[in-house]
């Protein structure tokens, strides 16, 4: 079931962050890389899975779920059967988790 969107961006504002919607398609995949910022992702509906290279972990993501990855980071990820929506946002390293 996915997640209200609207609550899920005020929550995300109210911790002081600029959040953007993405989507993707059923299956899609990112290779493995990394961001000097923190990331913030929260999924609205669908699934993604989150490999977590050094911590040699998945993390599979779904409606309202959170990741919040630290700067340098390296991740992979591959999108689930139904697609998926996240919010995303980032910290500054400073800042980040």
């Amino acid at each position: 079931m996915p997640a209200d969107e609207s609550t899920l961006m005020q929550q995300l504002e109210l911790e002081g962050l600029a959040p953007s919607r993405w989507t993707n398609e059923p299956g899609a995949v990112y290779p493995a890389h990394d961001h000097p910022y923190g990331k913030v992702l929260v999924v609205v509906s669908g699934s993604i899975t989150f490999t977590l290279t050094d911590a040699q972990r998945d993390v599979c993501l779904e409606p309202g779920d959170r990741l919040e990855l630290a700067p340098n980071t390296l991740h992979s990820a591959v999108v689930g059967e139904r697609g998926v929506v996240c919010l995303e946002a980032h910290r500054p390293p400073e800042l980040a988790v």
